[in-house]
């Protein structure tokens, strides 16, 4: 209950000053039985909550880690004069609660950066900040993906092996020992940096930036829209330290979905005036190598009549004929690998709830901060990119039980099977410069058809891995420049 009314008299003033806020309708606890509720509305109706519309398993809150037993009868919680919320759900009425958490979604066209969808909180009358654009976080594990793009770029492979063990970083500058840690406290030891990235490793990631070093990281995050001047020069950048907005984390992703483009988010395609005269059409830089050159040689194929296309289209294909072409900034080659790796984090990593979904062309990856105090989730398909966030606005803890995938994928999810339900599952085409091989899962290198527990990965050709030596499992590594000393790194 958001309060106690005590004077009957003065429910209906409360109810007509109330806002609604989504659909949560406020309402008063006109009579408390002992498994049902009578509610009037500021409309003078009555509606009955029943036990099993809300009622039945509800707990008290103690705080983020703790709740109450479940009610027995309603009068433990309730008293005539309480200000509630309720839902209406088809032919029913359902007890609902105005939450105090926040959660956020942005969804783009991952092929010219246009908007699709943007909620910036629960409901913009009961608060005008945006969340998508205004907010800026800590991405946590959200934004590994990008940094693994970058170790494929220096030399690394979804097979290297990197040690998922403790480390203790000691530095004057700081007032304690950094011992980051995994979800749960486990280390996996030798660990495929594929595997590592699907169960969201975290000393492997540290490892990673260690070996590619600061600078080279930064430089990198720099194409994927990142301003390198705000970004960590330490060793937490690789867990997701820096603060920014789900709109540049979505608009990072969709390099990621679109084959390694740099598209620029816009939320404008076009403005008419009175008289349907175009007076402003968008023209954002799209992904594909050629754009003029694709469109120029698909309009000779076709034959196109005023009295079979409507003016806007007409205005459409001239301008499509002058499409700027978005710069690539990361190579095909990478973007598949890392795209490879992110499906499985749907298929058996963190993300697996997706797999509701049931689509093989979806990808993505969760992340969640310490405490934990945000939770998200981004995720993608060919035609689509979309980033939900879930968190408190003054960094209040949401429980040790919410992670990006408990809290944050399930509004992707939901989100994703509307946007994608008439959408054809797609398959990525592979480019040129990729080999298909069998590696020792233990190794990472390449074996033959003998292994009964090889595993098939994928290989810039370049980088494949050298043959295991029968009867050997020795622990290797793609060999890199030295790394340097933590105390560099701080």
């Amino acid at each position: 209950p958001e309060s106690n009314i005590h004077y009957p008299e003065l429910w209906n003033n409360i109810l007509q000053s109330t806002l609604t806020y989504g659909d949560l309708i406020p309402g008063v606890v006109k009579e408390v039985h002992e498994q049902q509720l009578n509610v009037l509305l500021a409309n003078k109706h009555e509606i009955l909550i029943s036990w099993e519309r809300g009622l039945k398993n509800l707990r008290k809150y103690n705080n983020p880690d703790s709740q109450s037993r479940s009610i027995k009868t309603a009068n433990e919680l309730f008293a005539t004069g309480d200000l509630i919320r309720v839902r209406q759900n088809n032919d029913h009425w359902e007890l609902a609660q105005l939450p105090k958490v926040q959660a956020a979604i942005v969804a783009l066209n991952p092929r010219n950066g246009a908007i699709k969808a943007l909620v910036g909180g629960f409901d913009f009358r009961q608060n005008n900040f945006n969340r998508i654009t205004q907010a800026t976080r800590q991405p946590g594990s959200n934004f590994k993906p990008f940094i693994y793009a970058i170790a494929l770029e220096n030399g690394f492979t979804a097979a290297s092996i990197i040690n998922d063990a403790p480390l203790v970083f000691e530095d004057k500058r700081l007032k304690n020992s950094w011992r980051p840690e995994n979800d749960g406290g486990t280390f996996y030891g030798p660990t495929r940096l594929r595997k590592a990235l699907y169960l969201s490793r975290n000393l492997v990631s540290i490892r990673i930036l260690q070996s590619i070093g600061i600078e080279t990281a930064i430089s990198g995050l720099g194409r994927f829209g990142f301003d390198g001047s705000k970004l960590p020069r330490n060793l937490s950048l690789a867990l997701g330290s820096h603060a920014t907005t789900p709109l540049k984390i979505a608009a990072g992703y969709a390099i990621l979905a679109n084959e390694g483009y740099q598209i620029e988010p816009y939320l404008i395609d076009r403005i008419e005036d009175a008289g349907g005269n175009l007076i402003y059409q968008a023209n954002p830089l799209t992904a594909c190598n050629n754009c003029n050159e694709i469109f120029q040689e698909s309009s000779k194929n076709q034959v196109y009549t005023h009295e079979k296309i409507s003016p806007h289209v007409l205005v459409d294909m001239a301008l499509e004929l002058k499409l700027t072409s978005a710069p690539r900034v990361i190579d095909p080659q990478t973007v598949y690998i890392v795209d490879s790796m992110l499906r499985d984090v749907i298929k058996k990593g963190t993300g697996r709830r997706a797999k509701v979904l049931n689509r093989s062309d979806i990808a993505g990856k969760t992340g969640t901060t310490n405490g934990p105090k945000d939770a998200w989730f981004s995720g993608y398909n060919p035609d689509i990119v979309a980033t939900a966030w879930l968190g408190f606005d003054d960094n209040l803890l949401l429980g040790r039980n919410e992670y990006g995938g408990s809290a944050a994928l399930p509004i992707w999810i939901d989100f994703m099977r509307d946007a994608l339900a008439e959408k054809i599952d797609s398959s990525r085409r592979q480019p040129t410069g990729l080999i298909t091989i069998r590696i020792d899962p233990d190794t990472g290198l390449r074996v033959g058809t003998e292994q009964k527990n090889a595993l098939f990965e994928v290989f810039k050709k370049k980088n494949i891995p050298p043959l295991a030596e029968k009867n050997t499992k020795a622990n290797t590594s793609i060999k890199h420049k030295s790394s340097p000393s933590p105390e560099d790194l701080f």
